[in-house]
């Protein structure tokens, strides 16, 4: 398991995919309270300005991000606690956006997975646009590593 994250992002023509997994010492419910507080996510979390609304099955959100002026409006559309979550926006086939978060326990860890994947015949228009994915979803993975090891709530 991987002590440090790695983004890999793979894109085809109608597909963009970008992947981070690391391992965290921290128990699944510890790391779950942190993806699921959008009060607190952008005290640890350096990649989200802010998140309004409850991360909760059904609730859309509006999230804001320092690498954008753009407001996105994710609807969290699946929630296994505290194994998955699922956040969409957009509307296929023109454009889509679903970021999947998974835990799994692992001996004296849990492995995090956050994936995003989008797709849609607009993608190759505005794909250019894009920032790289894969450095924000490695901080994003190092802030939630570190945060949850600290041991705090």
């Amino acid at each position: 398991m991987q002590d440090s994250p790695n983004a890999t992002s793979h894109s085809s023509a109608f597909r963009l995919e970008t992947r981070v997994e690391v391992g965290i010492h921290a128990e699944p419910a510890r790391i779950w309270r942190l993806l699921t507080d959008a009060a607190d996510f952008s005290r640890w979390n350096s990649t989200v300005s802010s998140i309004e609304g409850r991360i909760a099955p059904g609730e859309q959100l509006k999230l804001r991000v320092p690498i954008s002026d753009r407001t996105f409006t994710p609807k969290v559309s699946a929630v296994e606690e505290p194994a998955r979550m699922v956040w969409s926006d957009g509307t296929a086939p023109f454009f889509r956006g679903v970021r999947t978060f998974e835990l799994e326990r692992s001996g004296e860890q849990t492995l995090f997975r956050m994936t995003e994947v989008m797709t849609g015949i607009f993608l190759p228009m505005i794909k250019g646009s894009f920032p790289d994915f894969a450095p924000v979803f490695e901080q994003y993975a190092r802030d939630l590593k570190q945060e949850a090891e600290s041991g705090g709530d």
